[in-house]
């Protein structure tokens, strides 16, 4: 008798877990709702990003991006100075996790020799355009306007990606980050000319 009570009560509890999933993806509440719960894993400050000063990777500049005004950008532009490119989408729950950790250091860097260049995955990049808006988010985000070279491609979004001013890749972290640390300010602060 009690091994059928529990049978019921389990199945019961796994009808009420999956109806709860599907009421989240069916509304397209999945995405700020697994983002909120992965952004307060970030502020745990357990995902941190590697950093690489030996790095021997190129970066390759020989691409082009569309900014949020529809302007086309060479990204040769920002040749001899420190790039912190993020891959995202707004579909992609650990893209709006890291995104105010993301833009709190964007506002707390302030030099001219580095650069921020968020990419939106998204199909309609208006869809990204609203979505920084909505946010408040101050950092520039792009799409791409031609193929992305070899060295960028990653199975994981969000990637990151932290190009020295000569050209070298010296961070590449696939999955969500905590950037905004003393120690990744100062690394970045670090790597200018």
């Amino acid at each position: 008798m009690k091994k059928k009570k529990s049978i019921k009560k389990e199945i019961i509890e796994w009808a009420i877990f999956l109806g709860i999933l599907g009421f989240l993806f069916g509304t397209g509440l999945h995405t700020p709702v697994f983002g909120f719960f992965q952004g307060l894993i970030l502020k745990t400050g357990i995902m941190q990003p590697s950093i690489d000063e030996s790095s021997t990777e190129s970066a390759d500049y020989d691409f082009e991006l569309i900014d949020q005004e529809g302007n086309r950008k060479p990204f040769t532009d920002f040749k001899d100075k420190v790039v912190f490119v993020n891959f995202w989408a707004t579909w992609c729950p650990p893209c709006i996790a890291e995104m105010p950790d993301i833009n709190d250091l964007y506002n707390e860097i302030n030099s001219d020799d580095i650069v921020f260049v968020l990419i939106s995955f998204d199909d309609n990049f208006q869809k990204a355009r609203d979505f920084v808006k909505k946010k408040e988010f101050d950092f520039p985000i792009y799409q791409l306007a031609s193929p992305l070279p070899k060295v960028y491609e990653s199975n994981a979004i969000p990637t990151t990606y932290v190009i020295s001013p000569e050209g070298k890749i010296v961070v590449k972290k696939s999955g969500m980050a905590k950037y905004n640390t003393k120690k990744f300010r100062d690394f970045l602060e670090g790597l200018k000319m």
